[in-house]
């Protein structure tokens, strides 16, 4: 019986997909569930599942095509058997001793799907990718695809080189993330009267405070203690003191959100997301770790889902992971500010008449000045920066 694959309903808002890979090809065998399809949306790459078990007789739809939902995409024969075993990897198990039985191939994500299908790695190595029975990522595949390294050879005189016969662009087409935050970005930057501030905050207090507690804390709750949570619970006070901060402008409106729903900026191959932590002022500090652990991991794989992204009200960046000193972030539209933190560097500070050395971080908050006046910017900076110095703010709530 031959079924008809279409295109899933892709969430809210989304119009239409593109057709990123076929994880399956013509006369390939077919698990009931098993991925046959990568879909790219602005925001996330979504799976199109195998309804039933059989093989793939036709694909409708090439790469590279841009589709909308309902759209035909191919055609599977229900419980049919391939002529041949297909050469897919993954999809066999790894060869073991003689008359062995195959082992069930890893789970593994999107991302970490396409690299292992570029690399041509099999289950054996996608097993021992997968470490701890954990699933394996992207990183992890890559890692694995590398060569052995090899004896070194002694330096031989290079041959003179010959002229470069000329330059070659290599013209690239931007990933659908790509473009959509492209376009975002300067949508921001046109419509909103955008400006920042600074300050800067010593960071020794939470970073004793983090040491004294971090080995109970992940026995107790099973996460580790990060700073995030304390930047988060920081914002949180500052924006209950100054709500504009966590408004957004409608038209001739201002709309104030009685709710704290906090983007967490997340680095990712495909570009930057920001996965959000629903109704944060509820979560005490092992939940905002959770939910931050469990997104970078989800990104990592290249599983976070539309509605991980939706909404926000105030977002949190730190581009110090990378080395970032001091930076000027973009405001997440039609959210109205955003918090930059950046990288902890040890400094000469004047305390209480002393010169000492102290853990030092540059905070940056860039907001629309159409409904942020500076002096509401610059108070919520200092109340972030008072919490941060002085941790037992958090827990008193003063």
């Amino acid at each position: 019986m031959s079924l008809e694959i279409k295109v899933p309903a892709l969430p809210e808002s989304v119009a239409d997909a593109t057709l990123v890979a076929w994880r399956k090809q013509p006369g390939d065998p077919v698990a009931r569930d098993e991925n046959l399809a990568d879909l790219e949306t602005d925001k996330v790459v979504l799976e199109v599942p195998a309804p039933v078990a059989g093989v793939l007789r036709e694909i409708k739809v090439q790469s590279g095509t841009t589709v909308k939902a309902g759209e035909l995409l191919a055609i599977i024969e229900e419980g049919a058997v391939a002529a041949q075993a297909a050469a897919v990897p993954i999809a066999a198990a790894a060869a073991g001793a003689e008359g062995a039985a195959p082992a069930a191939a890893p789970k593994l994500g999107p991302a970490a799907r396409r690299v292992a299908g570029e690399k041509g790695l099999d289950a054996a190595a996608v097993a021992a990718a997968s470490r701890d029975g954990r699933v394996a990522s992207k990183a992890d595949l890559q890692a694995a695809a590398r060569p052995a390294p090899r004896p070194v050879a002694a330096p031989v005189p290079a041959a003179p080189v010959a002229a470069r016969a000329g330059r070659v662009d290599n013209r690239v087409p931007m990933t659908r993330l790509r473009a959509r935050i492209a376009e975002r970005l300067v949508q921001a930057q046109q419509t909103q009267a955008m400006l920042t501030t600074f300050n800067e905050v010593d960071l020794g207090a939470v970073m004793e405070l983090r040491a004294r507690h971090k080995d109970a804390f992940e026995k107790k709750h099973g996460v580790r203690l990060g700073f995030m949570s304390f930047f988060v619970k920081a914002a949180i006070e500052g924006l209950k003191k100054f709500p504009v901060v966590n408004a957004s402008v409608e038209g001739n409106d201002i709309v104030y959100h009685e709710y704290f729903d906090i983007g967490v900026a997340v680095s990712t191959e495909r570009g930057l997301l920001v996965p959000v932590l629903r109704d944060a002022d509820l979560l005490d500090f092992a939940g905002v770790e959770r939910g931050v652990a469990a997104y970078a991991q989800k990104a990592r794989e290249g599983a976070i889902a539309l509605e991980d992204l939706s909404g926000g009200t105030f977002t949190i960046t730190n581009g110090g992971v990378f080395g970032s000193l001091l930076s000027t972030p973009i405001v997440n539209a039609p959210q109205s500010a955003i918090l930059g933190m950046h990288k902890t560097q040890e400094r000469p500070m004047v305390v209480n008449g002393e010169i000492r050395v102290r853990p030092m971080m540059y905070l940056a908050l860039s907001y629309d000045h159409r409904i942020i006046d500076g002096r509401e910017a610059v108070q919520f900076l200092v109340t972030i920066k008072d919490c941060l110095e002085d941790p037992g703010r958090l827990l008193l709530g003063v």
